[in-house]
């Protein structure tokens, strides 16, 4: 095996210009540099010396000096630049300035008497808008404010269906035979506006699937498949995501004519199933049940990059601004998988670019890792996608125009327009890369791993300049996509050459080639759990191909009760029981219920009190459980259990329905000594699973860092602790009044994780009283922040003696400090609030409990 690497190579298409910073009293320079292909850069920089003054420069595509008209240079000028930046944030974090390239209007557009456009600074439209939503808004003065936009997405005013609608009674009614014979006519039904390579669109539809379902990671369960979430930005933008815009145009016929019955989230991935199978895959089966959203999700962390891949800045923050392609891989930013800003998985260019297979191996175990895939996954994935189609970058990137977001009105959505001759077939261009990695690039065969490992391989540049590998001495035997009689060499990406590099990937290649059926089979697993990873328990599945009577481990599955469940009778009587059992009080139930039911994310579905996985590892050992207290707990609940199960023969109670039932009558009891008596719902028939069939691995990343509602963790120098109760409950489905009533309620509950005062503002601790709001709105406190606590801790004195009156965390305090929060505090906090307060949080409650029921729902 050769590997030849040009020590003088240039990876094309990353022109930068460079703008020699202003040296005269210059404070700060910034760089703010547009898509190379969207125009003229635009570098702002220098802020002088008490004025704040910022000189803007124009700079042309060429090198040539040009002289610039006295009315664009008016029209592009910035004074007085505001200092409210996400510099002048003490936390750089998620909630920060909103980025994108500035766009500049056109100079001949009509000026509205008064009006002059200014550059705005990263993320903000020079045109200052003057209808609804326009103009200099609040979190243009306060950047740093806490948004609780995350906890108001995909409401019912932005739902087009109806509240009745359900999305698995109408997918009922769809003959899905009927809809595979239309995506297998679509396969090979090539239209003259977008065509298909070698005259099939499977390959593409294989993208586009794969790419729907790749962004999901496995530390928040955020990205994946679940929601169509590509046909929003920044995913429908993204470079990684190029020309998928024309599959879902291909797709449009289809589900314009299953409408309601077939979401976009089931289609857009089960066309690259089905095409799998067209092109002679064994797939190992497919589920429906995926509900379109119809908004972009503003919960997920993208990372905080300002450029777009390729630039070379493209994964500066997530490595820290490390270019050390060999060290920083194993420290990629939590929670991200990717390896730059704008990609699915890693760059197939190697490291930042750098034509290393070694190196990219080390990003491509970090990236599939993430996703929850193990060595042998990763490789079957990598070789298998690439078993069909090619890669487009037959022009160079010059020729291609913005993407979806950025372009005109007039492209309706459609993005990257290619200016070269037709700009489509033998000219269209996608990644910059021009590889065909089979002689049967439609159909299902071994070809790529046969090619990867027996050919040598030397280092050339695609049309546009970009590093990819061709056989040495191989002979031209590749199809062309477009031209009959037209043969390439072999060709490959450097990340496909790093599963030769890498040792272990190595072997895993070999032993894949060696045994055709076994990839196969190990292939078809991995595509399969790629394609529902984020789709949460198997009670959600629909359809006819769903695999029958085999759960898998990464399903987190759960047996099936093979006993009567309890009865409203046997609730009331277990209640008591419950409350009667030694070692329990009303915080500890309250706190060990929380402690199960919160885990659930609604971004993958995992997690939540069904199974009672909170009694088995790692839940058991999660340091916000107190895992001290919680065993002590949990030996209380299991006596109950048995004594129940041993008096009945047919009936049985599970350990997971005690969990929470025992939260339950602690909440009644809590209400009623308060003076509000209160009959909490309860749903019986969640069941107990075992720790075999718990994947501990990847369990563990449910475990919190923070839980303001318990009071544990604190926030980070990139996230407040504020900020991240408020990403805890968008995973929880919170509105901003339930996260505030469960946050007040827990407190008054004294369900704090290690039993400690800071926000129970009350001295009735375990009754369930509005105090946490009555004392936190009493102006007759005085709070300061406590000595060495980096203003994580806060105390309260009387404002009139001075003598301490209650501690608190800064997860307390912004209730009394957001203006938004506190609005709704004064509603619970109000003198006739205690009844609606008490109702208010048993209903929330309920909610969390049952975040997780599908089987129910």
């Amino acid at each position: 095996m050769e590997f030849r690497v040009d020590p003088f190579y240039a990876v094309g298409n990353t022109k930068t210009k460079v703008q020699p910073a202003c040296k005269a009293d210059a404070r700060r320079t910034d760089g703010i540099r547009s898509h190379p292909r969207n125009g003229p850069d635009l570098y702002w920089e220098g802020a002088v010396k008490e004025m704040q003054y910022v000189v803007l420069m124009y700079l042309p595509d060429d090198d040539s000096s040009e002289s610039i008209p006295v009315s664009q240079i008016v029209l592009l000028a910035i004074s007085a630049l505001p200092l409210a930046s996400a510099v002048s944030c003490p936390y750089i974090g998620g909630n920060g300035a909103r980025d994108n390239a500035p766009r500049i209007p056109h100079p001949e557009s009509i000026v509205e008497p008064g009006y002059s456009a200014e550059d705005p600074g990263f993320g903000r439209c020079p045109r200052k808008g003057k209808v609804a939503g326009g103009g200099t808004r609040s979190e243009d003065w306060w950047p740093c404010d806490l948004s609780l936009a995350v906890l108001r997405q995909n409401g019912e005013s932005s739902n087009p269906w109806d509240a009745k609608f359900n999305y698995a009674t109408e997918f009922a009614k769809l003959d899905v035979s009927e809809l595979k014979k239309d995506l297998t006519e679509l396969q090979t039904n090539s239209q003259s506006w977008w065509p298909a390579d070698f005259g099939n669109y499977g390959p593409f539809l294989i993208r586009l699937s794969w790419h729907n379902a790749g962004t999901y990671r496995s530390e928040d369960g955020r990205g994946g498949a679940g929601m169509g979430q590509q046909r929003f930005a920044p995913l429908n933008s993204w470079p990684d995501n190029a020309g998928l815009d024309k599959a879902r145009r291909l797709l449009w016929p289809i589900k314009q004519k299953y409408g309601r019955k077939l979401s976009w989230a089931d289609l857009m991935v089960f066309a690259g199933n089905m095409a799998m199978e067209n092109m002679g895959f064994p797939t190992y089966g497919f589920a429906f049940g995926r509900e379109d959203t119809w908004q972009s999700d503003e919960g997920i962390y993208w990372g905080s990059e300002k450029e777009f891949f390729p630039s070379p800045n493209s994964n500066k923050d997530r490595y820290n601004g490390s270019t050390d392609i060999y060290g920083r891989a194993k420290n990629l930013e939590d929670p991200l998988s990717a390896s730059n800003h704008g990609l699915i998985y890693v760059d197939p260019r190697g490291p930042h670019g750098t034509p290393d297979p070694k190196a990219s191996a080390l990003d491509i175990r970090v990236t599939f890792g993430r996703m929850g895939m193990d060595d042998e996954e990763t490789v079957a994935l990598i070789a298998g996608g690439h078993a069909f189609g090619k890669t487009h970058g037959a022009v160079s990137g010059d020729f291609i125009g913005p993407e979806p977001n950025a372009a005109g009105i007039e492209n309706q959505g459609l993005g990257w327009k290619n200016s070269f001759n037709t700009g489509v077939g033998n000219n269209s261009y996608t990644s910059g890369l021009e590889v065909i990695w089979s002689k049967t690039p439609t159909k299902w065969a071994n070809e790529f791993l046969g090619s990867l490992i027996h050919n040598n391989w030397t280092l050339v540049k695609s049309p546009d300049g970009a590093p990819q590998w061709e056989a040495i001495s191989a002979n031209a035997s590749y199809p062309d996509a477009f031209i009959p009689g037209k043969l390439h060499k072999p060709t490959m990406l450097t990340s496909d050459l790093g599963l030769i590099y890498d040792p272990i990937y190595n072997n895993i290649s070999k032993t894949f080639l060696n045994d055709f059926d076994y990839f196969t089979e190990k292939f078809a697993m991995a595509w399969y759990k790629l394609l529902h990873r984020d789709m949460g328990p198997v009670s959600r599945y629909l359809g006819p191909e769903v695999p029958k009577d085999e759960h898998l481990l990464w399903q987190d599955p759960l047996p099936t009760a093979s006993y009567k469940i309890i009865d409203d009778a046997d609730v009331k009587q277990l209640k008591q029981d419950i409350l009667c059992a030694p070692n329990v009080n009303i915080s500890n139930l309250v706190t060990t219920a929380w402690g199960s039911a919160s885990t659930f994310r609604i971004s993958d579905k995992r997690g939540g009190a069904n199974g009672a996985r909170i009694a088995l590892q790692p839940q058991r050992s999660f340091a916000v459980n107190n895992p001290e207290r919680l065993a002590v707990v949990l030996k209380s609940l299991q006596g109950v259990k048995d004594k129940f199960n041993s008096a009945n023969k047919e009936k049985q109670v599970s350990l997971a329905d005690l969990i929470v039932l025992g939260g339950t009558a602690a909440v009644e009891k809590a209400a009623a000594d308060a003076g509000t008596a209160i009959e909490v719902p309860f749903t019986p028939g969640r069941v107990d699973t075992t720790q075999d069939l718990t994947d501990v691995e990847t369990f563990a990343y449910l475990e919190p860092r923070t839980d303001a509602f318990r009071n544990y963790g604190h926030g980070t120098s990139r996230s407040l602790t504020e900020e991240m109760m408020v990403s805890r409950a968008a995973l929880l489905t919170l509105s901003p009044p339930e996260m505030t009533v469960l946050v007040g309620g827990m407190r008054a509950l004294d369900a704090n994780y290690d039993g400690s005062p800071f926000g129970i503002l009350t001295d009735r601790p375990g009754q369930l009283t509005n105090d946490f709001f009555t004392n936190l709105l009493d102006s007759s406190t005085v709070w300061s922040p406590i000595a060495d606590t980096n203003e994580e801790k806060f105390e309260g004195k009387d404002l009139s003696t001075g003598s301490p009156k209650y501690k608190a965390t800064r997860a307390d305090l912004i209730f009394g400090s957001h203006a938004e929060l506190r609005a709704v505090a004064e509603v619970y906090g109000s003198g006739d609030a205690q009844d609606k307060f008490v109702n208010d949080f048993a209903r929330v409650w309920v909610k969390v409990m049952d975040l997780d029921r599908y089987d129910v729902k």
